[in-house]
């Protein structure tokens, strides 16, 4: 019963249809061998209330029952899809397996129906209240992530909110954005500007993906893109990490961070394919050198002031955002947002941020609100 819960719950996180939780992976070689720490609480709990509200063996297997012909019944249901779907089954064999096998199922599911009132009704309310959680959570989530999808800022709109507007300053040190969105930069970061018009002089948009890998090897972990113009000094990074990662890292996040993005940096400027496409070229002499020289200041420069941004201190910005129903919504989608989804993501939530260690003296929570 367990591994059923918790396999079922990883199906779900993958989904996108449950909040985060936390799943330790107990085998770096089999990845569907884990255990989650919540549901085993939870079962224990809804153990003991079974047990001292039915006091009757009689009833917890009349529960029991209903919940076994039930997951038949959804079986076969779904067998049903995929023989008409992915198998491409012949229609005749396909209303032969429904009558044959939906019959007798459908008369197992009748016999044990009669016992709903005398404790049949436990696995049909779990299952209610689990089908409103997954729908709760991935009819807002969707909604929330199309929204940082939509307003997402550009190459173009940063360069203005930096270079152009005069408000702006740049102060020395190196700032970590967290979010979730891999393309663009997300809207927290205009929101920071709006209300804090001061800018580090290095910028790394950072998005921590998990991986349905046991690990990633650490030359793999960072994938860096840069936001043109060069001037600007701001970067967006993909970290990403398997289910066995955690905990694994001998440097700390940021040291890492910095580290390959100085890889990055010199691989960028100064490709190796270009290097041994100079050490070939031998027409042009002077203008060789002249390149390489120009590059080589380019290089140093840039990693200078990398080195002077990590010196003077690195700061990590998280997002805390918050939805709320905009103005003009009905009932439901008040109830929908407001109520149900902010109760699970106060709850429930644990954020890609627990997967590294950042410093909490370092850490600073910008919070803004989504109007969806």
């Amino acid at each position: 019963m367990l591994l059923i819960l918790s396999t079922s719950l990883s199906q779900s996180l993958s989904l996108g249809c449950f909040p985060r939780v936390t799943i330790v992976h107990t085998s770096p070689k089999y990845e569907g061998q884990i255990y989650v720490p919540g549901v085993n609480f939870l079962l224990m709990l809804a153990c003991v209330a079974v047990t001292l509200c039915f006091r009757s063996t009689t009833h917890i297997g009349n529960a029991y029952g209903i919940a076994v012909v039930f997951v038949m019944v959804l079986t076969s249901s779904f067998t049903v899809l995929i023989m008409i779907m992915i198998w491409r089954t012949h229609i005749l064999l396909i209303i032969s397996y429904v009558v044959v096998i939906g019959f007798m199922e459908l008369i197992y599911l009748s016999s044990v129906l009669y016992k709903f009132n005398q404790g049949g009704y436990l696995p049909l309310a779990f299952s209610a209240i689990l089908m409103m959680i997954m729908f709760v959570w991935n009819d807002v989530y969707r909604k929330k992530y199309n929204y940082e999808l939509v307003n997402k800022i550009s190459s173009e709109k940063i360069n203005n909110i930096i270079s152009n507007d005069t408000h702006v300053s740049r102060v020395p040190g190196l700032a970590v954005f967290y979010s979730e969105i891999v393309q663009g930069i997300p809207p927290i970061f205009k929101h920071y500007v709006e209300n804090v018009p001061a800018l580090h002089s290095v910028l790394i948009f950072v998005s921590i993906k998990s991986l349905h890998i046991s690990t990633v090897r650490p030359e793999e972990r960072f994938l860096f893109r840069r936001v043109h113009p060069r001037d600007l000094n701001v970067y967006r990074c993909v970290a990403r990490y398997g289910y066995t990662d955690m905990g694994k890292d001998q440097q700390p996040f940021e040291v890492m961070l910095v580290e390959k993005l100085k890889e990055y940096i010199k691989e960028e400027i100064w490709p190796i394919e270009m290097q041994r496409n100079e050490d070939v070229d031998e027409n042009n002499e002077e203008r060789r050198r002249e390149n390489q020289k120009a590059r080589k200041e380019a290089l140093e420069r840039e990693i200078e002031t990398i080195d002077k941004a990590f010196s003077a201190g690195v700061v990590h910005l998280i997002g805390e955002n918050e939805v709320v129903a905009k103005k003009g919504a009905n009932i439901a989608k008040k109830a929908l947002i407001n109520h149900a989804y902010n109760l699970l993501q106060r709850n429930l939530k644990v954020g890609d941020k627990a997967i590294v260690d950042i410093p909490h003296k370092r850490m600073l929570k910008v919070c803004m609100t989504y109007e969806l």
